[in-house]
């Protein structure tokens, strides 16, 4: 949106950040009848649509299919020939990118958001100083400010010394995600989230796969049967894991790298750093506003609010981070707080990852709610006894559920899936966990048959001895 002549413009509520918090918030308060104007220093969608979320599930799955094709005689079918182009499936996932860019914009359109295509900073409590591309400075005024200009990608070099590397030696996922071609061998630094979706999609193509994580366990925020579980698979498709690992140095050594770790060298043609991800906080002049940070981060409390009263904040630029769902599950909770909506604060969030076998969690694992002094039953059920994943080929993984206290008044404290599509049946459990369930009304819901989503009734019947089919 241009502003020509314009130097002031006021409004109920100015957002610094057009992300998933961000514009999750701005239509929300549309809805409600608040003037709103949103500043995006890039474009519309934030790291999630251009950078994360969906640029690599649509080569995730595209990886998917792929590796099912190879699997096509399981099922009576004769695929005589499988040829992979990553190039095309670069295209494909940037064509997602752009639809779902495009879908945005009509949407802020269509709901009378103003959008301000620029730099934004704070110059004061209530007020936003933008600057256009082409020169021109506008200042926002609003009643409430929402600051959500989330994070971005860390480099390996924010963490170690490294030497010179050649383009295209030392990466990060915002180039992963637009390399068109393919390296032979590649050490993955990081087995969290990204690091595996990477691990993975790189060892269906081909790519002979490191991963190399710090912790004891890859995903170290997950529950470590789940964990585990994944080890192993990756193991199974040739990846090399590496876990409780340190590196020590990395030099380049005739066109290869040479890595030494607390394990001993390895040695590969690319790394792929997946070392986290770093607050955007150092340009939106937040001393100007008197926000206060920590580490980095804007500080919050579990209402999304900073120190100063009108002024909330969203997302990963928070001390308290969220995947993209959890920050459009606070951006609509700011906006109706703004609103007069009372509301209890957001969460549960729960985790996603996209390899192969997924991952997804909410809650609490076993071992935290032990350790916060629940009297604790886990229930377990495995998807090889599940009939839908015996018919389409998927027996990998299980469902396990964590509850607190006895029956009839237990309360599911946490659920955690590995297996094909746990990232879809994990929304079951935090429905429950939002309405404070038990494993009864699991149990008592009818799932359809034959499908996934019998395991979740089933794992609930576990800890009790009640299971069906196990």
């Amino acid at each position: 949106m241009g502003w020509i002549g314009q130097t002031h413009k006021t409004y109920d509520l100015v957002i610094l950040g057009g992300g998933p918090g961000g514009y999750a918030a701005a239509i929300r308060s549309r809805q409600l009848g608040r003037t709103v104007a949103l500043v995006e220093s890039e474009a519309l969608g934030g790291t999630c649509l251009h950078h994360g979320c969906m640029p690599s599930k649509a080569l995730l799955h595209g990886a998917e299919i792929l590796s099912l094709a190879r699997r096509a005689g399981e099922f009576g079918l004769r695929v005589d020939s499988i040829q992979p182009d990553f190039g095309r499936a670069v295209d494909h996932s940037q064509g997602v990118v752009q639809k779902l860019h495009g879908g945005l914009r009509h949407l802020m359109a269509q709901n009378k958001v103003d959008v301000y295509e620029g730099e934004g900073r704070l110059i004061a409590p209530d007020r936003i100083a933008v600057s256009s591309p082409s020169g021109e400075t506008l200042e926002l005024s609003g009643a409430w400010i929402v600051i959500a200009t989330g994070s971005r990608v860390r480099g390996l070099s924010d963490l170690m010394p490294l030497p010179h590397l050649h383009a295209g030696q030392l990466y990060t996922s915002d180039e992963a995600l637009l390399r068109r071609d393919l390296p032979e061998s590649v050490v993955i630094v990081g087995g969290g989230a990204v690091g595996c979706e990477f691990a993975y999609l790189y060892s269906v193509y081909g790519v002979r796969v490191s991963l190399i994580e710090c912790a004891p366990s890859l995903l170290p925020s997950e529950d470590g049967e789940v964990s585990a579980a994944l080890k192993r698979s990756f193991k199974k498709r040739g990846v090399g894991v590496f876990t409780d690992t340190q590196i020590h140095s990395v030099r380049e050594e005739g066109g290869r790298i040479e890595i030494e770790t607390t394990q001993g060298p390895l040695t590969s043609a690319a790394i792929l750093a997946a070392v986290g991800r770093t607050p955007n906080t150092e340009k939106i002049g937040c001393p100007a506003a008197g926000v206060a940070l920590r580490e980095g981060h804007v500080e919050v409390d579990e209402w999304m609010r900073t120190n100063v009263a009108h002024i909330f904040a969203v997302g990963d630029v928070t001390t308290r981070p969220a995947l993209a769902h959890g920050a459009m599950a606070q951006g609509v909770a700011v906006a109706e707080q703004i609103s007069g909506i009372h509301r209890l604060p957001v969460g549960p969030i729960p985790s996603a990852i996209y390899c192969q076998p997924q991952v997804a969690s909410v809650g609490l694992t076993e071992a935290a709610a032990r350790a916060a002094g629940h009297v604790v039953r886990v229930g377990r059920f495995p998807f090889s006894a599940n009939g839908k994943a015996i018919a389409i080929g998927e027996t990998e993984g299980f469902v396990k559920v964590v509850i607190g206290g006895t029956l009839p008044n237990d309360r599911i404290l946490g659920a955690h899936i590995v297996g094909s599509a746990a990232t879809e049946l994990i929304g079951e459990f935090t429905l429950a966990l939002s309405a404070g369930l038990g494993t009864e009304a699991l149990m008592r819901a009818i799932h359809p048959h034959p499908t996934l989503s019998e395991a979740i009734p089933e794992a609930g019947g576990a800890a009790w001895g009640l299971a069906l089919h196990m």
